[in-house]
């Protein structure tokens, strides 16, 4: 079906048992029914969060066979470190996320892939898509080394030249030292 609307997949799935799979560029709405269509090419089968509220019958069904998984953001244990207890329970987690977290133009891409991937000991697999060479596929694999700013300098060199479906739209791949300082 990618090879009839006109894109191609590029790239080898590295064979890992545990990863986290960022996805970017997260422009618009068509980035989900493409990335299903390189999911089902690929046979990638990522698991993915999503709020709890979503997972209601017939929906949740749904959810869940793509490999979907409720989150409690009330919980007291904060989102990454419930994700991170799932894959130190698991023999097979893959971990999948657009880390611009939103359709719309942001000034700086979420953290919680990185910070997770981190806590987790597990490397981080680039996925994007192009629309300018109408391409979708896997890029390099990242160990994230603690330093997030000289990493996130290393993703941005990857992802810059990535056109998403909407340009305009495209996120600024750097952290918000804002909210970093928090965390710190």
């Amino acid at each position: 079906m990618l090879k009839v609307l006109g894109w191609k997949i590029v790239g080898q799935q590295p064979e890992l048992n545990k990863c986290v799979y960022i996805f970017a560029p997260h422009t618009s709405n068509w980035d989900f029914p493409l990335m299903l269509l390189f999911r089902s090419a690929t046979q990638l089968k990522p698991n993915f969060i999503g709020k709890h509220t979503l997972f209601w019958p017939p929906l949740s069904w749904i959810m869940r066979s793509l490999g979907g998984e409720p989150v409690d953001r009330g919980k007291a244990k904060d989102v990454v470190d419930q994700i991170v207890e799932k894959f130190q329970t698991k023999d097979v987690y893959r971990f999948a996320l657009a880390p611009e977290g939103t359709r719309s133009k942001k000034s700086y891409w979420k953290t919680g892939f990185y910070r997770v991937a981190y806590k987790a000991k597990v490397p981080i697999q680039l996925i994007y898509l192009d629309k300018k060479t109408k391409e979708v596929g896997f890029g390099p694999l990242l160990e994230p080394s603690g330093d997030i700013e000289k990493d996130f300098e290393w993703l941005r060199s990857f992802y810059q030249s990535k056109q998403g479906i909407r340009p305009e739209l495209l996120s600024d791949i750097r952290i918000n030292v804002d909210h970093q300082r928090k965390d710190s």
